[in-house]
Parts: C-alpha cells; sequence; structure tokens
C-alpha cells in the first residue's frame, strides 16, 4: 500500500513538471540585399570542398592527407567527442539509478564497549546485499535544462571542429598558394639571372676592346650577385613554408618534399553567396550561438535552485549473522520519497542566479560581435579582391612595357647608341614590375582563398530545432 501511495505522488510531480529557463529569443540583424563591394558576382551556394576550384591534383591531395594526419585537427576531434561523453552523462539524470551494495563480515564486540548488553554475543557475523533504486523528480526542469545545455555545448563543440577543419585548410590552400608563388618567382629569377650574366660577358667583352668603360663591368656584376641574393632569399621563404606544409599534414618536415613545379596556378571561380545566409554558413558564428542557447538554459538552472528537490529512495535485500541471505525470512527493503529545500543560504543562490544572467549578456555580446566579424572578414575580402584585381592589371601592363624597354635598351647598347647604366636602369625597372605582377598574383589567389574562409567554405550546420543562427531579418534596402 505504501508503494502505490509513493508512485502516485511521483506521478503527479512528474505531471506537474515544469521548465523555469527563459523564452530563448537569439538577437536578429537586419542584412543588406547585397555585399557592399563586389555585389554583383555573390548569389547561390559555394560547394565544401572548395580547394577544388583550383584545380589542382597535388593540392587535393594535401588537403586530403591534412584531413587523416593533422594533430590540431585530432585533438578538436577529441574535444568533440569528451563533450558528447558529458552529453551521455547529462543524460543519465532522466532515468533511475541502480546500485548493489554487498558485505561479508565477522566481528567481535570489545567487552567493555559501552552500552553492551550482558546477553550480546562476543563474536556475531554481518552479512548482508542490498540493491538500492534512486530516482530524481525533474518538476522544475533541472535536469532537462542540463541536458539542453550538454547539447548546446556538445553542438558548439561540433561547430567548432568544423571551424577547425576550415581555418587548416585554408591555411594549407595559402601556404600552397605562397609555394607555388615562390616556384613563379625563382623561375623569373633565373631567367633573369641568366640574361644578367650574358650582359656580363657582354660588358667584359666591350670593356677588354675598350668600347665601353671599367664601371659598366662593375654594374654587371652588382646585378648579377644581387639576383643570386634573391634567388636565395626567396628558396629560403620557400623552404619555410614547405616546413609548414609538412606540419600541417602531420609529417616531419625533414623528410618533406614538394617539387618545384613552373606552370602557375588556376584562378578559381567565384564562390557564391548572399549576406542573408552568410550566419547560416559561418561554423564559428554558429558555435557562438550554441553558447549563447545554452546561457539561456543555464538561468533555468540556477532558477531551479530556489525550489525544492524530490526523489524517491528504494532499497531492498537480505542480511543475516551467517550466510542465509537467499532465506526470505532475512529479507529487508525501505521505499520512500526525499526532499531537499532550501531555507538560507546567505544570499548564494541569487548570486548564481545573478552570475547566470551576466553569463548569458556575456554571450550575447559575443555572438553579435562574432557576427559582426563574419560581414567584415567578407566585405574586406572582397574589397581586397576588386583591388588587387585593378592592381593586377596596372602592373601586368607596367611588367610588358618595363621587358619591352629593356629588351631595346640592351639592344641600344648593343649598337653603341644607349649607356649600361641606361641598361641596368631598364633591366631592374623590368625586375621589379615583374616580380610585383608574380606578387599581385599570388595575393589575388590569397584574397580567393580569404574569402571562402569568410564565407564558411559552403558549411551547413547540423539540422536542429532550437538552432536559430538563421533568424536574420533582410532588409531591402529601406
Amino acid at each position: 500500500m505504501m508503494f502505490l501511495r509513493v508512485a502516485a505522488v511521483a506521478a503527479v510531480l512528474c505531471v506537474a513538471g515544469c521548465d523555469l529557463a527563459p523564452q530563448y529569443d537569439p538577437p536578429s540583424f537586419t542584412t543588406p540585399p547585397q555585399y557592399k563591394a563586389g555585389a554583383n558576382l555573390l548569389s547561390g551556394a559555394s560547394a565544401p570542398e572548395w580547394w577544388r576550384a583550383f584545380r589542382d591534383r597535388e593540392l587535393d591531395e594535401l588537403e586530403d592527407k591534412l584531413e587523416s594526419s593533422n594533430p590540431d585537427l585530432a585533438s578538436a576531434v577529441a574535444r568533440y567527442d569528451r563533450s558528447r561523453a558529458f552529453l551521455a552523462v547529462a543524460e543519465t539524470g532522466l532515468y533511475p539509478m541502480l546500485d548493489f551494495q554487498g558485505s561479508l563480515s565477522e566481528n567481535r564486540q570489545s567487552d567493555h564497549r559501552p552500552l553492551r548488553g550482558k546477553d550480546l554475543p562476543n563474536h556475531y557475523g554481518s552479512n548482508q546485499a542490498f540493491g538500492v533504486v534512486s530516482y530524481e523528480f525533474d518538476i522544475w526542469g533541472r535536469i532537462r535544462d542540463r541536458i539542453a545545455i550538454a547539447r548546446a555545448l556538445s553542438q558548439a563543440d561540433q561547430d567548432l571542429l568544423d571551424q577547425t577543419r576550415l581555418v587548416l585548410r585554408a591555411e594549407l590552400a595559402r601556404d600552397y598558394v605562397l609555394l607555388r608563388g615562390f616556384d613563379q618567382d625563382t623561375q623569373l629569377l633565373t631567367r633573369t639571372l641568366k640574361l644578367y650574366r650574358d650582359a656580363l660577358t657582354l660588358t667584359r667583352s666591350r670593356v677588354e676592346g675598350h668600347i665601353a668603360p671599367p664601371i659598366d663591368t662593375e654594374r654587371a656584376i652588382v646585378q648579377v650577385a644581387n639576383v643570386e641574393a634573391q634567388i636565395a632569399a626567396v628558396a629560403q621563404s620557400r623552404a619555410k613554408t614547405e616546413n609548414a606544409i609538412a606540419a600541417l599534414i602531420g609529417e616531419p618536415a625533414s623528410g618533406f618534399k614538394i617539387a618545384v613545379r613552373q606552370a602557375p596556378l588556376a584562378s578559381p571561380k567565384l564562390p557564391r553567396s548572399a549576406p542573408s545566409d552568410l550566419v547560416e554558413r559561418r561554423p564559428d558564428v554558429a558555435a557562438s550561438e550554441r553558447g549563447l542557447y545554452a546561457a539561456s538554459e543555464a538561468i533555468g538552472v540556477a532558477r531551479s535552485a530556489f525550489f525544492p528537490r524530490f526523489s524517491i529512495l528504494l532499497t531492498g535485500g537480505t542480511q543475516d549473522t551467517h550466510i542465509r541471505l537467499t532465506d526470505l525470512a532475512n529479507s529487508a527493503w525501505s521505499v520512500g520519497p526525499e526532499v531537499s529545500m532550501p531555507i538560507f543560504d546567505a544570499g548564494l543562490r541569487m548570486a548564481e542566479l545573478d552570475a547566470a544572467h551576466a553569463d548569458y549578456r556575456d554571450a550575447d555580446g559575443k555572438y553579435r560581435s562574432t557576427v559582426l566579424a563574419a560581414f567584415q572578414e567578407v566585405e574586406d575580402s572582397l574589397a581586397a579582391m576588386y583591388w588587387l584585381a585593378r592592381e593586377l592589371r596596372a602592373l601586368s601592363t607596367s611588367a610588358t612595357a618595363a621587358g619591352n624597354a629593356s629588351t631595346m635598351a640592351l639592344s641600344l647598347y648593343r649598337d653603341g647608341a644607349a649607356s649600361f647604366l641606361d641598361v641596368v636602369t631598364a633591366q631592374d625597372a623590368a625586375l621589379s614590375a615583374e616580380r610585383a605582377e608574380i606578387s599581385a598574383r599570388t595575393r589575388v589567389l590569397e584574397a580567393n582563398v580569404q574569402l571562402m574562409l569568410a564565407l564558411g567554405g559552403g558549411w551547413r550546420p547540423q539540422a536542429d530545432p532550437t538552432r536559430q543562427a538563421s533568424a536574420m531579418e533582410t532588409s531591402n534596402g529601406k
């Protein structure tokens, strides 16, 4: 009869359960209909494997190795696995807990034990085996809120894992772009070195024939030495970049090598996106939103601390002074509800509630800041691509003209119609212009990588009804 009463009370408490967490309303943002820079270039969606837009098989293979061997990515996977384990721990609160307790002992009482009865034996056994079932009724939603927090943080860790993967892939792509830029620079310098050495041979011949002054030879030697120094500097930068790529794909730098290649990287097609879906495409924004949601649920946990906690405890088993534990006459059990009610805590719970509200405001500010930073990064990347394209066109024109001037100056020098100083000036200008063009072309490719990173690389969040990161208002320019 007692058990039925307890069960009836438990049913009433479960039906009366509620949730003290506030209604979750994430911040909404009014977004423009198009991006400020390159507005007409973006619409639709980009592919998740964005690096394949460079159409480079070696880069594709390196990206695959990064996925399987990068230690930072492996660490991020471990953090996500840990958060999933914490979620599983939180979910156990919804179910009864069953424990077993058993002991066998032989005991002797002291002859002088206080209040010892005369008829009590000196030796006695104490053997028992009990099962304990406990269950807390989640009346105020404390357990459910803790589960919601653990689930949101697990989702945030998954988003951060995707963000780590995206950043590492972008870093690898940038390093590869730089490496191929160094290859182009080295090719130019090597070709230029041959021309300068030919010019040095020419000046020596003219000086020996008393056609040109000795200073021409010295000027030619300076040119050759300067280019040799530049080749060494580029080789050093390339080696450092190659070592960085080795670390990204989880290989020792000592045994890693990427062959020099003369062909330049292809320019990728511009990824497509619209401002209204930017928040849905950025894993770091999604992770920040999950943190905001977890902070909202934490307020519910703090509020539930002001109310009593109800649980039920059922203990059943057998005990005997000997080992007849299977005898029904030695059975024992107890069942009954328990309540824990706060009375006085000197303001502890109120302080914890204030802290939970402060954490929510902090998470709200971080979420807004992350969204604004996302828009800034996209606009910065688009602006960089726009102005770099104009810079590259101008530098291409400059390099062509400077190359023509260098050729004409050397031809005039051979004919005795120009001084070698004119040749040096024209050749230095041509080399500087061509190197600047290669640098600009490399920076354009880097800007493409940065834009793909800023747009989230085609990432999409896992479907979940509590995710509100897409709750953004798209303005019509009003």
